[in-house]
C-alpha cells in the first residue's frame, strides 16, 4: 500500500480507501461487511469513511459492530463521519440538518455513538450551508477539535470561494480550518479538482479523499450493456443516480476505456483508479465494494498506476476529451 500526506498536515492515508456509501445495510449485511473491511485493512487501508446520511444512519451502525468485532488498535486506522443531510430522511425537523453548531456538535455526538468510537479523526462538513455563516461553521469545528471529539476537519463539494472563505476565518481567529476536501473526482468528473481548486492546493495545501472514482459504476464496465439486477442503479431511491450517470455519450466512451484496459491486460476499474491516483493533489480514493472479488480488483490499482506513462494517458485522454480548459489571465 502506499501512503500520502492528507495536504499539509502530517497525516497519513492509504492512497485507497474504503467507504460506505449506498453499499452498507442497502446492499450487505454485517458479514459481508467485516469481510470487506478485513481485506481492507489487511490491504494496508487505514482510512474507512461514513456519514450520518448513509442508510440513515444505519451504515455507521454497521461500521460501528464490525469494528467492535475487529478489534484493532484503534491508533491503526483512520475514520471519519460527515453531517449535512441529517440522518432521519423526510422526517427532518429544524435544527436536524445544515451546518449550525447546533446540528454540528449534535451530530458529532451521535456519530460517535453509532461508530462506537472516543473522537473521529475525520469529520466533515458534507456541503455547504448557503443559510449558516461560514464563521459559526468554523468556530464549531474548531471547538470540536478543542474538545477532542475530532481531530481534522473538512469540507466536501465546497466551492473554492467557500473553502478559502473558511481559510481567511480560521486565520483571523488564529484557529485551525479545513485541512481536506471530499469531491467527486473521476474520468467523467474532473473540474473541481483540476481547475477550481488549483489556487486552493497551491495556497492552502488541502488534502482530498475523492469520492466515486469510478462514477458510481460507469467505470467499471458493469453498465456497457445495461443495468444488472444487482447493481446500486437498480435500488429504490437512486434514480436521481441513474439519470446522471447512464448518458449514451459516457457509455461508449465506458466501452472504449474497457477496451483499452483490456489491451493492458487490467480492467477499466483499476485502470481508473489508478487514474485518479495519478493526479499528485489526491490523497486518497475510496472504494465501495459489495463483493471481495470487486474489492480485490479495485486494489490492483496500485499496480495499474505505474502503468500509466505520458503515451498511456494521452490514449486515455483522447478517449474522454474532456481536459478542464484553464483560464488564461
Amino acid at each position: 500500500m502506499e501512503y500520502r500526506k492528507m495536504g499539509r498536515t502530517g497525516l497519513q492515508l492509504s492512497a485507497l480507501s474504503f467507504g460506505s456509501w449506498v453499499t452498507f445495510h442497502k446492499q450487505i449485511n454485517d458479514g459481508i461487511a467485516d469481510e470487506l473491511m478485513g481485506i481492507a485493512y489487511d490491504n494496508g487501508i487505514n482510512f474507512f469513511d461514513n456519514a450520518e446520511a448513509y442508510a440513515l444512519g444505519e451504515s455507521e451502525k454497521m461500521m460501528g459492530r464490525v469494528l467492535k468485532s475487529k478489534g484493532w488498535d484503534r491508533t491503526s486506522y483512520v475514520l471519519s463521519s460527515k453531517a449535512f443531510f441529517g440522518w432521519r430522511g423526510k422526517n427532518n425537523k429544524p435544527n436536524q440538518t445544515g451546518l449550525s453548531r447546533k446540528h454540528l456538535t449534535e451530530a458529532c455526538h451521535e456519530a460517535l455513538h453509532r461508530l462506537q468510537t472516543d473522537y473521529l479523526d475525520l469529520y466533515f462538513c458534507h456541503r455547504p450551508d448557503k443559510s449558516t455563516p461560514i464563521e459559526e461553521v468554523v468556530l464549531t469545528m474548531n471547538t470540536l477539535i478543542n474538545q477532542g471529539k475530532i481531530l481534522y476537519w473538512g469540507t466536501s463539494e465546497w466551492s473554492g470561494v467557500e473553502i478559502m472563505e473558511a481559510h481567511r476565518i480560521a486565520r483571523d481567529y488564529r484557529i485551525i480550518g479545513p485541512s481536506v476536501e471530499q469531491p467527486q473526482y473521476n474520468l467523467f468528473e474532473r473540474t473541481k479538482l483540476e481547475n477550481e481548486y488549483l489556487e486552493i492546493f497551491k495556497n492552502v495545501g488541502m488534502g482530498t479523499t475523492i469520492w466515486s472514482p469510478l462514477a458510481s459504476g460507469l467505470l467499471t464496465g458493469k453498465y456497457n450493456n445495461g443495468i444488472p439486477e444487482d447493481s446500486r442503479l437498480s435500488i429504490e431511491g437512486f434514480e436521481w443516480l441513474k439519470d446522471r450517470i447512464l448518458v449514451s455519450e459516457k457509455i461508449e466512451k465506458a466501452k472504449q476505456l474497457t477496451a483499452l484496459a483490456q489491451s493492458l491486460g487490467v480492467s477499466v476499474a483499476a485502470l481508473s483508479i489508478a487514474w485518479v491516483l495519478k493526479n499528485p493533489n489526491v490523497t486518497t480514493a475510496i472504494l465501495g465494494a459489495t463483493k471481495t472479488q470487486q474489492l480485490n480488483d479495485n486494489l490492483k490499482a496500485l499496480e495499474v498506476l505505474p502503468m500509466l506513462n505520458q503515451e498511456m494517458m494521452d490514449k486515455i485522454e483522447a478517449i474522454v476529451n474532456n481536459k478542464p480548459h484553464l483560464a488564461d489571465f
